[in-house]
């Protein structure tokens, strides 16, 4: 990303609970024994019970709780799930009938609307009333936190660190309420990072042992000039303890005077990668020691600047070369090569927006958080343009998406891997954005649906479902001084930063065989413990998140829900020491630590683990 766009930026009837109101039911019983008493004595003389009919119909597309649905300003009629409903109240010939939405669900927040559901009783049961629910997208946060924020991580206990817009070294924290909703969760203000490190659009990871990885940044200390300030591009990194809610510098890899936006992704065995954003070096840090090691990247076809990393199941790494248009290659981490994947059938990503150069440095020499960093030499990047956001598939495909210049259309495309590491992947076109709109460097989450959401700069949110792409909401962009960024959340929903902090809801639900399953869990916990569970796919099928060659926020790490039996409360439970950091890990068997919060309620519980939104089967446990 070269410039901000962002406010101090450069850029059945058992579904059915009948409300029947005690003092209807007397009424319905005296009349009835009146009438009875009446034809036993003769009274009346040949006259008829009178014939009564009801109303009823079915509803659909529900999905989020608390409908309420009302008869003539009668008794609230509370429905659960999709289905037939009817009211008990019964209605005489030539009655009037008038079907409302008392209450919409929320939850995901639906918008109910009804259909024939007002006339005149005839001489049959009314049973035509339909209720049709849609999901409204945008649900803004009951509770916005003190500031607008952008960037957004998944934290291992359910919150999300979120990075304020007006100052990069300002962080708050997102808790969901007890009923794991966030619409309605509380903020409070984290440490921030260690003055003279303010990143913003590096490289970020949420690693296998909990804490959080900031990795250079295109700019720093809240200076976002272009060309660029000596603090730009630098080549600081600090990682940050949620649980001591403290930072600790880290050293620059040896020789590496600027690191920037450059690509990178935490691999299978927990260690991070990134490649240099002004060359073709690649290197590795070890998250225990947080030393730097050079790696081979023999075969790169260009230098890393501006694209972006996907993780495949088998720990390649895929990308769309934006020095290279068109091509695209992809890095066996264990062979520690590059092989190319052809061609792409559209071009993904835009021209250089400034072909004469930006200049950068000369880096001053600073200490920061207690380690020394600089000098470095002055210099001039070149920037190739850029991409959109890439993410891998429950399928095992890539929906890679593509920048464009102004006016043209943003193409998309499907890459399909080869079937050994050596082999080239394939390649089918996709759907193409609507006219005008550009996601090059936009931020995308994949859905328990399995559909793709993206933020585009226009301010619309695309959803891409397989098939086709369309338009599911949009939100203001301000005269193009506010852009979206999207997080996937672990009750499925997706949490939007940018502007006004709100939830989006999205279609459909998760394939059962998507689920992480356990297979091996305590049967009783003790609060302030720790305790491993394993299983199968703990990590999800993807990373789950994207933005291109920067903000990254990956979600393929396992979180434990304790849910308590008696109350439905819900709590998190902080995962750490992963076994694996893979996508779509399969049959293998995963594990991690969890520790089991002070605050969780006592007694009978359900036990869960939720990967990229998605909840496994829960299993027993007692929490002591």
């Amino acid at each position: 990303m070269l410039h901000y766009v962002m406010s101090n930026r450069p850029r059945g009837n058992a579904n059915v609970t009948k409300n029947i109101e005690p003092q209807y039911f007397a009424k319905v019983v005296v009349t009835s024994i009146q009438v009875a008493l009446l034809v036993a004595c003769g009274g009346g003389g040949a006259s008829t019970p009178l014939t009564t009919y009801t109303v009823s119909g079915m509803v659909s597309g529900l999905s989020g709780a608390g409908l309420a649905l009302q008869n003539d300003g009668g008794p609230g009629l509370a429905v659960f799930a999709p289905g037939p409903f009817i009211f008990p109240a019964s209605l005489g010939s030539g009655a009037a009938y008038s079907v409302v939405v008392a209450t919409q669900p929320s939850v995901p927040s639906q918008n109910c609307v009804v259909t024939n559901g007002s006339g005149t009783v005839g001489n049959a049961n009314v049973t035509n009333v339909a209720v049709i629910c849609t999901t409204v997208p945008f649900t803004a946060l009951a509770n916005q936190p003190p500031e607008p924020g952008y960037l957004s991580l998944l934290l291992t206990n359910g919150s999300v660190m979120m990075q304020s817009i007006s100052d990069a070294g300002v962080f708050y924290n997102l808790t969901p309420d007890s009923q794991g909703n966030y619409i309605n969760g509380t903020w409070r203000r984290l440490s921030s990072s260690p003055a003279g490190y303010a990143p913003a659009d590096g490289a970020q990871a949420v690693l296998a042992d909990g804490r959080v990885l900031f990795v250079g940044g295109e700019y720093n200390q809240n200076n976002y000039s272009l060309p660029f300030a000596p603090s730009g591009l630098t080549n600081m990194s600090a990682v940050y303890d949620p649980v001591a809610d403290s930072w600790t510098m880290i050293g620059a890899p040896p020789g590496v005077n600027y690191i920037g936006d450059s690509p990178s992704a935490v691999l299978p065995d927990g260690s991070f990668v990134f490649g240099t954003k002004l060359g073709r070096t690649m290197w590795r840090l070890d998250p225990v020691n947080l030393s730097w090691t050079s790696l081979p990247a023999p075969g790169k076809a260009d230098d890393f600047a501006e694209e972006g990393w996907t993780l495949l199941p088998d720990g390649e790494l895929f990308s769309i070369d934006v020095g290279d248009p068109r091509h695209a290659e992809h890095y066996d981490s264990l062979a520690a090569l590059w092989y190319s994947d052809g061609n792409t059938p559209d071009g993904l990503t835009s021209p250089s927006s400034a072909p004469g150069g930006l200049s950068y440095g000369p880096a001053p020499i600073q200490v920061v958080g207690g380690v020394s960093y600089g000098p470095g030499p002055a210099g001039t990047y070149i920037p190739p343009g850029e991409v959109g956001p890439a993410i891998l598939l429950p399928d095992g495909t890539v929906f890679a998406t593509g920048a464009a210049a102004n006016g043209m259309a943003a193409h998309t495309v499907i890459y399909t891997p080869g079937p050994t590491p050596a082999a080239s992947g394939s390649f089918r076109a996709g759907p193409d954005f609507g006219a005008g709109d550009d996601v090059a460097d936009a931020s995308a989450a994949l859905l328990p649906s399995g559909h793709v959401l993206i933020a585009a700069d226009s301010g619309k949110f695309y959803e891409y479902d397989g098939a086709k792409m369309s338009v599911t909401g949009a939100l203001p962009i301000n005269g193009g001084t506010t852009q979206y960024f999207v997080l996937p959340l672990p009750n499925g929903q997706a949490l939007v930063t940018g502007g006004l902090t709100s939830i989006y809801s999205g279609n459909g639900s998760a394939n059962p065989a998507w689920a992480p399953t356990i297979t091996n869990a305590p049967a009783t916990v003790t609060r302030g413990s720790t305790y491993v569970i394993a299983g199968m796919k703990l990590n999800g099928l993807s990373q789950a998140a994207a933005f291109g060659d920067e903000l990254n926020a990956a979600t393929n790490y396992p979180l434990v829900r304790i849910t308590n039996t008696a109350s439905g409360h819900i709590i998190y439970a902080r995962t750490h020491d992963h076994s694996s950091m893979g996508v779509a890990t399969g049959t293998t068997i995963v594990s991690t630590s969890f520790d089991v919060p002070a605050a969780a309620e006592t007694g009978a519980s359900l036990l869960a683990v939720v990967a990229n939104g998605i909840t496994s089967t829960p299993v027993s446990t007692t929490v002591n």
